[in-house]
């Protein structure tokens, strides 16, 4: 296992942001930076030795530093959407910013993906990690409680990208952290209709045309938006209004890591499977990529990619019939997701 360290740029104020190579003996890396605990790169060979990067990003802190669609981020404190940015907690109504319409998206103005996160690493026999902290302070984003934040990330020798989070607070409040990749495993030559795609979920939350939960849970029996048999994203994708964006609740064994995705690039053999602790996935075909020029100097367009978001149910604060994302104080959240890489000869 090795890792590299390199200063990737300068904010205004002259504090370094820092980007992290993590490689295995298999050839397979990862690249990430402390600001916004962002993956910048995974490289992973096809099935004749070729590798190609496998998630959408920028050459340069620049890049991410410009307004973009979270690509490559942390996201919190809570990930997805809060109608009209208000819920209620404990007798009171905590107003957020409105940053996506007139509801919130994404943790704010200023989220998680936005800010510099401290950072230990390490490397030994089996793995090679960045640990990654962020104290986020009372009222921070309009979110009550001091809430303090690890995220581990880890490669290992059977090419598993672990994440590992944990947080704590000092008054309840709402948490719900993902990340949000955006995966090509063809390395973004075409969009991803011929990517095939498996989730086990029989079940998804129903949105209005603003993407906010009505409230309902809707059973799949087969529709375009049924993955329980796998098939290619793009054989029923214009059957679905705007493409998918939709949160698929996991058919659950238990409270461990069970599989959430698995994606298939016939024509390279690259497969990425995707396991989780959390009780949902947003499976989200990039519908609104548009006017960006990434790494490569390829130009990035609609369904282009896809992202996989481990997570719980969107708007989940203003639906008391969903799991509860409330974590109270002496309480710790935890969640993992590991993305695994495969090769299908």
């Amino acid at each position: 296992m090795k890792l590299e360290k390199k200063i990737f740029g300068l904010l205004s104020h002259n504090e370094e942001i820092h980007h992290f190579t993590l490689s295995n003996n298999n050839g397979i890396s990862a690249g990430l930076t402390n600001y916004g605990g962002i993956i910048t790169s995974i490289l992973v060979p096809d099935r004749d030795g070729e590798f190609k990067d496998v998630v959408l990003g920028f050459e340069d802190i620049e890049g991410y530093l410009a307004e973009h669609p979270y690509i490559g981020t942390l996201v919190g404190r809570v990930a997805n959407r809060i109608a009209k940015g208000r819920f209620t907690l404990s007798g009171n109504e905590y107003r957020l910013v409105q940053n996506h319409g007139q509801h919130h998206i994404h943790g704010g103005l200023k989220g998680f993906d936005k800010v510099i996160w401290d950072f230990s690493e390490y490397t030994d026999f089996e793995r090679a990690g960045i640990m990654m902290n962020y104290t986020s302070f009372d009222m921070e984003e309009g979110y009550p409680g001091l809430l303090k934040v690890q995220v581990h990330f880890s490669l290992n020798e059977d090419n598993e990208l672990a994440i590992e989070y944990t947080a704590t607070t000092d008054k309840p409040t709402p948490v719900n952290l993902t990340h949000h990749g955006y995966f090509n495993l063809n390395g973004a030559e075409e969009k991803i209709y011929d990517h095939e795609l498996f989730i086990p979920a029989s079940r998804y939350v129903e949105t209005d045309d603003q993407l906010i939960p009505t409230g309902s849970i809707i059973e799949l029996e087969g529709g375009p938006e049924d993955f329980r048999n796998m098939k290619p994203i793009g054989k029923d994708i214009d059957k679905v209004r705007g493409g998918y964006d939709h949160c698929y609740i996991l058919d659950r064994k238990g409270d461990g890591l069970e599989l959430a995705a698995r994606v298939v690039h016939p024509g390279s053999g690259r497969i990425m499977e995707v396991y989780t602790t959390e009780p949902a996935i947003q499976f989200y075909s990039s519908n609104f990529l548009e006017g960006l020029t990434g790494k490569g100097n390829i130009e990035y367009t609609k369904h282009l990619a896809l992202c996989l978001e481990t997570e719980h149910y969107p708007d989940s604060v203003n639906h008391p019939e969903f799991p509860s994302i409330i974590l109270q104080p002496g309480e710790t959240y935890k969640h993992v997701t590991i993305h695994k890489f495969l090769i299908d000869n």
